[in-house]
């Protein structure tokens, strides 16, 4: 049994450049093999920037159900799912559907969406997005915790829909969301059982962290949760030997973290109250996700 202060996942690639499935499925059996609690994987379709070629990954369902079939322990979740991509029933059904391949190891993550280019790409209306993710995330939360639902809303209508065969675990698997906008977080937090924060949104830093917890705390309080029964998750940018700058969708960063000094700033956050973090990695290869075994036993020494 691991002794660490939080638990630790890595972001498998996403368009930093194009990986194979024998790549990947090596990654999530060297992830497990080193000790590493947790899997994730952004739900993208295509990103375009001038001057550049076009860029994809693999679709996240898929990849999410391969991954649960070939490792036995660690979390699997998207990093985050965008309900603007899936029919919010039929959503539920594949998360239903993972977790149950995983033996109940899904976190489902959810979130609005933002790039735009995607949206236009493949036929999905841009416009909106919040409200539209409010009605998804009834229908979504509903059929996986209570396995039932007719609903009559304004972009959603599901009628005495049913989710059979239910999966693994009674209550559905844990919903995170990712997102710091304040309508978001109204919806969400009455709800779900962790939020996650992406590194540029608190400077990947440790000292930058507090401020953005307390804004979340402030949110858990307005809509009547307390904000301790909330679990707090956050992406860590760590740059390792070779690393070059860590080619993302949204080109949004933050200064890196080197991997020597990945230990201090990991138990940093975990003095905060973060309780799960997710490695971002550069590079993000096999090797590097080797290269974590010190900082994992250190953190195990100091915890």
């Amino acid at each position: 049994m691991s002794r660490r202060p939080l638990k630790i996942g890595v972001q498998l690639p996403e368009v930093e450049r194009e990986t194979s499935w024998p790549e990947l499925r090596l990654m999530a059996t060297t992830a497990e093999e080193v000790g590493l609690d947790s899997l994730w994987v952004g739900d993208h379709l295509l990103y375009r920037e001038p001057g550049t070629p076009a860029r994809g990954p693999w679709e996240a369902w898929s990849m999410l159900a391969a991954l649960a079939a070939v490792t036995t322990r660690v979390a699997i979740g998207p990093l985050v799912a965008a309900t603007s991509f899936h029919n919010p029933a039929m959503l539920a059904k594949k998360a239903a559907t993972v977790d149950e391949i995983t033996g109940g190891r899904l976190i489902l993550g959810l979130g609005a969406g933002w790039n735009e280019v995607e949206y236009r790409a493949f036929g999905y209306p841009f416009d909106q997005r919040v409200s539209r993710f409010e009605e998804a995330f009834t229908i979504i939360r509903t059929l996986l915790r209570d396995g039932a639902i007719d609903f009559d809303g304004r972009f959603y209508k599901v009628r005495d829909c049913e989710l059979r065969p239910r999966g693994p675990r009674a209550e559905g698997p844990p919903l995170m969301v990712g997102s710091i906008g304040q309508k978001m977080l109204g919806t969400t937090l009455p709800h779900v059982d962790s939020w996650n924060a992406w590194y540029s949104w608190y400077g990947n830093s440790a000292d930058g962290y507090p401020q953005l917890r307390d804004t979340i705390d402030d949110a858990c309080q307005a809509v009547g949760r307390d904000p301790s029964t909330v679990e707090r998750t956050v992406a860590v940018l760590i740059r390792l030997p070779g690393g070059t700058g860590r080619e993302q969708g949204d080109r949004v960063s933050a200064p890196p973290v080197p991997v020597e000094e990945a230990a201090r700033v990991l138990l940093q956050l975990a003095s905060h109250g973060v309780a799960h973090v997710q490695l971002v990695l550069d590079p993000i290869t096999v090797e590097s996700i080797e290269a974590l075994a010190p900082m994992l036993s250190e953190l195990s020494t100091n915890a």
